[in-house]
């Protein structure tokens, strides 16, 4: 009875499995002046990976988040280690040529070649398993699509073949697969490696936000509160990068929201990562829970950040699909990701710009960060220790392969544009009602603003103008937050910045 599964979903709270079965993190916020050789900003797989393998080399090293680790995009993720990055290297051999596209290809299966050689060397004790992993199709359109990737992924020597079932209970006409890929639980494998980055000597501050970065012979990193860290190389692995330094990254990258469910069913799932390929999209995986039960993650339903008018369709529709595909009994878990995109499709990993030498940058990972994370951790260990990295021409966040980008740029700077416009013209009630929990754009003496009643009847009214750019934010009624539709800041009901560019809350009115 779908309806009756919505209904007991919808009474539980949006919660991460991945939080949930893990311990919040308890390092310290940083209290004086710090001196290293190594910054790094941002807690996440990118962050903790890159600390990690730059303490390998002897170099002193400290992590600081303007939150808790490993809870933001590395808390909500799907984990797929993989370098199947749904339909990607025929476009990448057209796009950047076919050795370009090799190099892609052979970072991403290196790092999680890396990944399995750290839980192995540490016996951290993270879920990790060897799973094959699909894209497929359920249209016949897509079949020769599907054809052409297998054959560019083999050119380019990655473990790539053609299939026609797959073991789901979906009828498909096509699927690609990568044997040898891997899944694991983010937080059991990064709440480990901090430990042991932290027990080597390393140092991990939470609750510490970066402001700005001044660069000189040294960097000079001001840090919320008044405080500094003078280090001699500063990497920042915040989702979307706090520091710009001039690489003009909100023009260069937009910001998407995906969900996932996390359903119990009585068919026992057999292996192997899976995406769909044509709209609406599914990624489906399972999970290992307690008492040998297992959850089937089902994700999709992507779209723009701050762009939806009623974000808790999504979990419906996927609510719908874990109960016609598998026969969900009960979903205790689910939760929304968010993933920032490149223009050419390709991570922006290294120097942040070309003249800026002493701050490196790893961003844009679209949906795959697990690997792409990784692949920033070792070229970024490889520039600062060997001063360059077989990998760094492809990655490079100085390239603008026109022939790659363009198209994108115009669109995504379009919609900007649009959605900037849109939201200052938007005609806006002055008399207005709440229920509870309920959210809305509302016009309060003469001013846009945004007000929401909580659970208990108090109403909490903001400024609904970005702090990052002046775009005029909106309600995500899923996740009771404030988004922005030009660049994926996000600010819960209290104003407060939750991810994005943004760095300041929105204004209160009281």
């Amino acid at each position: 009875m779908p309806q009756n599964l919505i209904e007991k979903t919808f009474l539980k709270p949006v919660e991460s499995f991945w939080m949930a079965s893990t311990p919040v993190t308890n390092y310290p916020t940083m209290q004086d002046n710090i001196k290293t050789d190594i910054l790094v900003v941002g807690g996440g797989i990118a962050g903790i990976t890159t600390a990690y393998l730059l303490q390998q080399e002897g170099l002193d090293v400290v992590i600081i988040d303007t939150n808790r680790i490993a809870a933001a995009t590395s808390g909500h993720t799907t984990a797929k280690i993989t370098s199947l990055h749904n339909i990607k290297y025929a476009k990448l051999i057209k796009s950047v040529g076919k050795e370009n596209a090799r190099l892609y290809g052979e970072s991403n299966q290196n790092a999680i070649s890396l990944i399995e050689n750290i839980v192995t060397e540490n016996n951290i004790q993270c879920d990790f398993s060897w799973q094959p992993s699909y894209v497929y199709t359920q249209d016949e359109k897509y079949i020769k699509l599907i054809e052409a990737e297998v054959s560019a992924a083999r050119s380019l020597g990655l473990p790539a073949s053609f299939k026609t079932e797959i073991p789901l209970p979906l009828q498909i006409e096509a699927a690609i697969c990568f044997d040898k890929q891997a899944q694991f639980h983010p937080r059991k494998y990064l709440l480990a490696l901090a430990d042991i980055f932290v027990k080597k000597g390393g140092h991990i501050f939470e609750n510490t936000t970066a402001l700005d970065i001044h660069e000189e012979k040294n960097c000079k990193t001001s840090i919320k509160g008044g405080l500094n860290i003078i280090s001699d190389k500063v990497v920042v692995t915040t989702q979307y990068p706090f520091y710009d330094g001039g690489g003009l990254y909100a023009v260069r990258m937009y910001g998407e929201r995906s969900y996932i469910l996390a359903a119990k069913s009585q068919i026992r799932f057999t292996g192997g990562m899976y995406i769909s390929y044509e709209d609406p999209g599914r990624s489906i995986r399972f999970q290992a829970s307690e008492n040998d039960e297992q959850l089937i993650l089902i994700g999709g339903e992507h779209h723009k950040t701050g762009q939806d008018t009623n974000e808790n369709e999504h979990y419906k529709n996927l609510i719908h699909f874990a109960n016609d595909t598998f026969s969900a009994t009960d979903i205790p878990f689910r939760w929304s990701a968010q993933d920032y995109t490149a223009m050419d499709e390709i991570p922006y990993i290294g120097h942040i710009t070309g003249k800026k030498h002493n701050i490196y940058v790893a961003t844009a990972f679209a949906k795959w960060g697990m690997t792409s994370s990784t692949v920033a951790a070792m070229i970024i260990r490889d520039i600062k220790t060997s001063g360059k990295s077989d990998w760094e021409y492809i990655f490079s966040p100085s390239r603008f392969a026109l022939t790659a980008s363009a198209k994108n740029f115009f669109i995504e700077n379009s919609n900007v544009v649009e959605n900037l416009l849109s939201g200052k013209t938007k005609s806006l009630p002055t008399e207005f009602s709440l229920e509870l929990g309920e959210g809305k754009s509302i016009k309060m003496d003469g001013k846009k603003a945004g007000a929401y009643r909580d659970i208990e009847g108090k109403i909490f009214v903001v400024d609904t103008t970005c702090t990052h750019l002046g775009c005029e934010v909106r309600w995500n009624s899923a996740e009771s937050t404030w988004d922005c539709p030009c660049h994926a800041s996000r600010f819960d009901y209290k104003g407060n910045v939750i991810e994005g560019p943004a760095q300041k809350p929105l204004e209160r009115i009281r």
